[in-house]
C-alpha cells in the first residue's frame, strides 16, 4: 500500500471514527471503562440486586486473551461488591444464534472462574449475568427487558437456582418496569437524546472517547488488520478455490466439454473459495459477527 493509498484509507477511518455512536461494540466497552460510569449502568440494569461497587478485574485480561481466538471478546466484564460476575455485550445486527450464543458466553466466564483461587469448589461458582443490549426486538413481544433463568417445566414456580442469569434489553420496547436511567439510556441508543443527567455523562465520555488518539489509533488499526485479513482469505480462497475447480472440470468431459467443464469449475471454485476463506477467518480470530459481514459483503446467502 502507497502513502497515497494509506493516507486515503486513513481519511475513511477518521471519518468513521468521528461519526461513532455509542451503540458501536468498541466505543461502547471504551466509555464505560469510566467505572462510575459503569457502575450506574449495571445499578439502572439491575436494581434489584442493591449493587454499590463493582471493579474490573485483572481476571478479564487474561480472558480477553485466551478466548479471543475463538471470537469471544466481552464489551463490559465486572465483579460486584457480592463477587457476582455481570458481562454486558453490545449486539447491533439481529443473528439468529444469539439465544445459543448466551450459553457460549456462559461457559467461557464459568471455565474462567474455576481457574481462580476464589473457586475451590462448585458452591464457590459465583452468580454468573449474561446481558445482551439490542438494537432489535429479540422475542418481538414489545418489552424493554427479558430475563431469563432455568426453571422446570413441569413446576414452573422451581427454579433451578444455579446462580446463571441472562438478560436481553431491546432499545425498541415500550413498556416494562425498568428505571428511568435505563429508559432513557435505551433511548440514546436508538438515537434519541434526553436531559437525563447520566445520559449526558454518557454523551460526554463519548465525546473525551474520540479525543483519545491512542484509541482511534487502536480502532483504525483492528480495521486495517481485518481488512487484511479478508483480502488474504479472498485471494488464498479464490486462488485455490478455482484452481481446484478447472481441475475437475477438464476431468469431467471431453474435448466438446472442457469449456462447459471449465465454467463449472470455476463456479464450484467459488463455493470452495467461500469455503476457505470463512476457515482462514475462523482461524484468524474473527467472530462470528464479523464472518457474517464478511458474508452478507459478498452476498453469500447460504448457511456455511
Amino acid at each position: 500500500m502507497n502513502f497515497e493509498q494509506f493516507s486515503e484509507l486513513d481519511l475513511k477511518f477518521e471519518e468513521r471514527w468521528e461519526n461513532l455512536t455509542i451503540a458501536n461494540d468498541f466505543i461502547f466497552g471504551k466509555v464505560f471503562q469510566d467505572l462510575s460510569l459503569c457502575l450506574e449502568l449495571v445499578q439502572s440494569i439491575l436494581p434489584e440486586l442493591n449493587i454499590i461497587n463493582i471493579s474490573f478485574p485483572e481476571l478479564q485480561k487474561s480472558t480477553k486473551e485466551t478466548f479471543d481466538t475463538r471470537g469471544v471478546r466481552f464489551d463490559i466484564y465486572v465483579r460486584d461488591d457480592k463477587d457476582r460476575i455481570i458481562d454486558v455485550e453490545m449486539q447491533i445486527a439481529n443473528r439468529d444464534n444469539i439465544r445459543r450464543r448466551t450459553r457460549a458466553y456462559h461457559s467461557i466466564i464459568d471455565l474462567d472462574a474455576m481457574n481462580t483461587s476464589k473457586v475451590k469448589k462448585y458452591d464457590d461458582m459465583p452468580d454468573v449475568i449474561v446481558i445482551f443490549i439490542c438494537n432489535f426486538d429479540l422475542f418481538k413481544l414489545g418489552r424493554y427487558k427479558y430475563t431469563f433463568k432455568n426453571v422446570c417445566i413441569e413446576e414452573h414456580k422451581l427454579q433451578l437456582d444455579d446462580g446463571a442469569s441472562t438478560i436481553f434489553l431491546n432499545t425498541l420496547g415500550e413498556y416494562g418496569d425498568i428505571s428511568e436511567n435505563l429508559r432513557a439510556f435505551l433511548r440514546l441508543l436508538r438515537g434519541e437524546t434526553s436531559s437525563n443527567s447520566f445520559v449526558e455523562r454518557i454523551e460526554q465520555r463519548l465525546f473525551e472517547s474520540k479525543q483519545n488518539y491512542k484509541w482511534r489509533q487502536e480502532y483504525m488499526l483492528s480495521k486495517f488488520e481485518l481488512n487484511d485479513i479478508y483480502e488474504e482469505a479472498l485471494d488464498r480462497g479464490r486462488a485455490e478455490g478455482i484452481a481446484q475447480g478447472r481441475v475437475e472440470g477438464i476431468a469431467q468431459g471431453r474435448v466438446e466439454g472442457i469449456a462447459q467443464g471449465r465454467v463449472e469449475g470455476i463456479a464450484q471454485g467459488r463455493v470452495e473459495s467461500t469455503l476457505r476463506a470463512i476457515s482462514f477467518m475462523r482461524e484468524n480470530g474473527l467472530s462470528q459477527e464479523q464472518i457474517e459481514r464478511f458474508k452478507n459483503a459478498q452476498g453469500i446467502l447460504e448457511n456455511f
